[in-house]
């Protein structure tokens, strides 16, 4: 476990905020008590934070924290805190067969824990955990549900050729079901038919995400000229949440590209991060992932937006994504580098930004950390 010096009470000294405007940030015992002219907070210890922003902490809406599944797990902290990341929520790695030592092991761990639940008991302990629909145990869905209310945020479903197999579409209509029942909305992962794109959208409702939405499979959200599909059009007017997840395989700069053209507005970035994206690429850690953005054109509020209070208003949890005076602190510290940076899709393509996010530190449940 990740072990920082535990500091509670301090000032974050000359800090940035994301529209440019310094301040000091007064933190005692783990809140904020205080957001006052820069230079002018009081404490007992003062962190000079000149040149840096700050914002509330980055929430990861899609994230595996599982270790004990190859390929597609991590431990908690190193794809949270010590990458700038505050609150993660881990998508579906665990069915109800498991969901409890997952929600055990946020005990264990600095960063703030929630988790999707995978409607296939077995969750990625197999990634073909949809191809059998007796391993959708709808009783146990339901009872995890139960025990595990303040920690399951929704329920997943991996709705692509490769999970499904012979199962086709009949997942989704179960995960529709057990939507219904449960009053929890669905994250539904998108990439190859079948499947078809056309198939699975409609059956998304408002508060329901799709994660991978910038993917560059066949099966993708935008036609061969890069035109939103009228699905997609459909999903967004009725208020479907689009999250990046861009992991080893599902996002494509010539898609992002696209969607920017037409004007789709960033609702959660999240980063689908796990232990081999982490250390190998393309992912790396939330910060290179949102100067993907930057580079697409997205302005610094956008962008940082997509990840605090965009994520935290979908979480039902606003006083995740602001910096408010009687909160807990929850914050993030970045820089905005100016250098040349190669940054790299799940394509392979490779493109040179003369900008990107660093994280510096966080402010968990009060404690100062840095990155």
């Amino acid at each position: 476990m990740y072990e920082p010096k535990q500091e509670s009470s301090f000032v974050l000294r000359n800090v940035k905020r994301v529209n440019g405007e310094a301040t000091d940030v007064v933190i005692e015992e783990g809140k904020i008590t205080e957001i006052t002219t820069a230079g002018s907070g009081q404490g007992k210890q003062v962190k000079d934070c000149s040149g840096i922003y700050i914002s509330s902490g980055w929430i990861d809406m899609h994230a595996h924290a599982f270790p004990e599944f190859e390929p597609y797990g991590d431990e908690i902290d190193e794809i949270g805190i010590k990458l700038g990341v505050t609150t993660i929520v881990d998508a579906g790695s665990c069915g109800a067969d498991r969901i409890a030592e997952l929600a055990a092991s946020k005990q264990h761990a600095q960063t703030n824990l929630f988790a999707f639940l995978n409607i296939s008991r077995v969750g990625l302990q197999r990634i073909d955990e949809l191809s059998n629909l007796e391993w959708i145990d709808t009783s146990k869905v339901i009872q995890a549900v139960k025990e595990h209310k303040d920690f399951i945020v929704g329920l997943k479903a991996r709705i692509s050729k490769s999970v499904v197999g012979e199962s086709g579409i009949e997942p989704l209509r179960i995960a529709r079901a057990l939507s219904d029942k449960t009053l929890l909305p669905l994250m539904v992962h998108i990439g190859s038919a079948p499947p078809s794109i056309e198939e699975i959208v409609p059956l998304l409702e408002k508060g329901d995400i799709i994660t991978h939405y910038l993917n560059g499979k066949p099966n993708n959200l935008f036609d061969d000229q890069g035109n939103p599909l009228p699905v997609l059009a459909d999903a967004i007017e009725r208020g479907v949440n689009l999250d990046v997840g861009h992991g080893s395989a599902s996002f494509s700069l010539r898609i992002a590209e696209a969607a920017k053209q037409h004007g789709i507005g960033l609702n959660t970035i999240s980063t689908d991060i796990y232990r081999r994206n982490r250390l190998n690429g393309p992912v790396y850690n939330m910060a290179n992932v949102l100067s993907k953005f930057l580079y697409l054109g997205y302005s610094l509020e956008e962008v940082i937006a997509a990840v605090t209070d965009h994520a935290a208003n979908w979480l039902g949890k606003p006083e995740l994504g602001r910096i408010q005076v009687g909160d807990v602190a929850n914050l993030t510290l970045f820089t905005l580098r100016n250098d040349p940076i190669t940054l790299v899709d799940s394509e392979g393509v490779k493109w040179t930004a003369d900008r990107s996010i660093e994280a510096k530190g966080v402010v968990v449940n009060g404690v100062y950390m840095e990155c």
